[in-house]
C-alpha cells in the first residue's frame, strides 16, 4: 500500500486533512465517502528527501537499512510467527510501530505484495539489497515446510553469529589500523612542516650532515615541491586497486591471500569457516537438499575463494562422492575435522557435526582475537620506536655534532 495525502469537508463544512495507506486513490475516495467527507483533493505522499543527499537523508532519520535491521526484524518475525500471528497481520503491526522511515517503506512494500496474494518470499526477493538469496530460499523452504517460525529462528542465530565474528575481526583491526594512521600523519607534520625547519637551520652551518640527517631532508624536499604529485600518484593507486579488486580475479586473488597474512590471516581463516558451517548447518536443518545448501551457503560467505573450493565441494557430492571426500577435496579442513565430518556422515547426524566444528571455530576465533592484540602491540611498538629513533638521530645529531665542535 501507498500513504496518501486527503483533504476533504465533513457533513459540518469542517476541513479534514492527513494521510491514509491505501492501494490506490480510489481506495483513499470511496474511505472518505463512508466516513462521511467530501473529497476535495487526494494525492500521493512523495518522500521530501527523495532528491536531497544521502547525508541529509541521515540525519532526517531516513537511513539505509544495515545488517542491525535484518537481524531485528527476523527476531520479529519469528516471535510473531511463534505466536501463531498470521502473516500479512504481522506485517502490518510491524509497519505501524516502526519508527525508521527506510524500515516503514520496506514494510508496507512487504504488505502490498502479501495483499496481492503474494508469498512472503516473493515479496522479499524484489528487495535484494536487503534480503539476500541465502535469505530468501530459507524463508521459501519455511513457507513450503510450515516451519516458517522455525526457520526464521534458525536465521536470528545464524545472523547473530555473523555479526558476533565481524565484531571480533573489526575489534582485532581496529588496534593496528589505529596505530598506522597516528604514524602517518605524524610522518606527514615531521616531514612537511618540521624537517624543513631544521633544513634552513643547517643551511647556514658549515658543518657534515649524517647519512640519516642527508636523507630525511631529500626526503622531506621532494616531498614539499611534489606534493600535488604525490597525492596523484596515491589516489591513481587507490582507483586501481578499487577497480582490481571489483574484477572477478582481483577480488579471488585478494580473498586468497588476505588468509594468508601473518597473524591476522588465521583469524580471518578461522571467523570465514564458522561462517560456513553455520551457514551450512542453517540449510540442512531447514531440509534443504544438501546440492542445494552448498549453492546457498557459497554466497554468504562473502569470499571469493571459500565460495570457489564451496562450489568444488558441490561438484563432488552432485556426481555421487561422499561428504567427506568433498571436503578433503576442498583442502579447507583439518584431518581432525575431516575425521568428524566422517563420524556424522557414518551416524547420520552431519547437521550436529557441522555444528560442533562451527562452535570450535567460533570459540578459537574470540581466543585468538582477544590474543592478537597482546601480539601486535609489540610488533607496533618496536616499529614505532625505530621511526622515532631514525627521526631523532636525523634531527639531533648535527646538533651533537656542532656541540662537540664547540666545545
Amino acid at each position: 500500500m501507498e500513504v496518501y495525502e486527503y483533504k476533504g469537508r465533513n457533513k459540518r463544512g469542517d476541513v479534514m486533512q492527513g494521510t491514509v495507506e491505501a492501494p490506490n486513490a480510489e481506495g483513499v475516495v470511496n474511505w472518505m465517502t463512508s466516513a462521511g467527507i467530501s473529497p476535495i483533493h487526494v494525492q500521493l505522499k512523495e518522500d521530501p528527501l527523495k532528491d536531497q543527499p544521502g547525508w541529509i537523508r541521515a540525519l532526517q532519520g531516513a537511513k539505509k537499512l544495515n545488517d542491525n535491521d535484518l537481524l531485528l526484524l527476523t527476531r520479529q518475525m519469528g516471535t510473531l510467527m511463534k505466536a501463531g500471528v498470521p502473516m500479512i497481520q504481522a506485517v502490518n503491526g510491524l509497519k505501524t510501530s516502526s519508527r525508521n522511515p527506510s524500515m516503514t517503506k520496506l514494510l508496507r512494500s512487504l504488505h502490498a505484495s502479501l495483499d496481492k496474494g503474494s508469498e512472503l518470499s516473493a515479496a522479499m526477493s524484489r528487495h535484494p539489497d536487503f534480503f539476500d538469496d541465502y535469505y530468501i530460499n530459507m524463508v521459501r523452504v519455511g513457507e513450503s515446510s510450515g516451519k516458517l517460525d522455525e526457520v526464521f529462528t534458525r536465521l536470528f542465530t545464524q545472523l547473530d553469529f555473523d555479526r558476533r565474528m565481524r565484531q571480533k575481526i573489526k575489534a582485532v583491526l581496529r588496534y593496528p589500523s589505529f596505530v598506522l594512521t597516528a604514524i602517518m600523519a605524524a610522518m606527514f607534520i615531521m616531514t612537511m612542516y618540521v624537517i624543513p625547519s631544521f633544513t634552513q637551520v643547517y643551511s647556514g652551518m658549515n658543518i657534515e650532515l649524517p647519512g640519516v640527517t642527508l636523507f630525511l631532508i631529500s626526503l622531506s624536499s621532494f616531498a614539499t615541491k611534489n606534493w600535488m604529485f604525490i597525492l596523484t600518484v596515491l589516489a591513481l593507486v587507490v582507483l586501481g586497486l578499487r577497480y582490481y579488486l571489483s574484477t572477478p580475479e582481483g577480488r579471488y586473488n585478494w580473498d586468497k591471500y588476505k588468509l594468508r597474512i601473518p597473524v591476522i590471516g588465521a583469524v580471518l581463516t578461522k571467523a570465514t569457516t564458522a561462517r560456513f558451517c553455520r551457514s551450512f548447518e542453517t540449510a540442512m536443518k531447514s531440509g534443504v537438499p544438501i546440492v542445494t545448501a552448498f549453492t546457498l551457503v557459497s554466497r554468504v560467505v562473502d569470499n571469493s575463494f571459500y565460495r570457489e573450493r564451496i562450489l568444488l565441494m558441490r561438484e563432488g557430492v552432485s556426481h555421487g562422492d561422499s561428504l567427506l571426500r568433498s571436503f578433503l577435496s576442498a583442502g579447507l579442513f583439518t584431518p581432525m575435522e575431516l575425521q568428524m565430518i566422517s563420524v556424522g556422515e557414518e551416524t547420520g547426524d552431519i547437521e550436529g557435526m557441522v555444528q560442533q566444528l562451527a562452535t570450535l571455530y567460533q570459540e578459537e576465533v574470540e581466543y585468538e582475537a582477544g590474543q592478537l592484540t597482546e601480539t601486535l602491540e609489540p610488533i607496533l611498538l618496536v616499529f614505532m620506536a625505530g621511526l622515532v629513533l631514525l627521526l631523532l638521530l636525523g634531527i639531533f645529531m648535527p646538533m651533537w655534532s656542532m656541540t662537540q665542535m664547540i666545545r
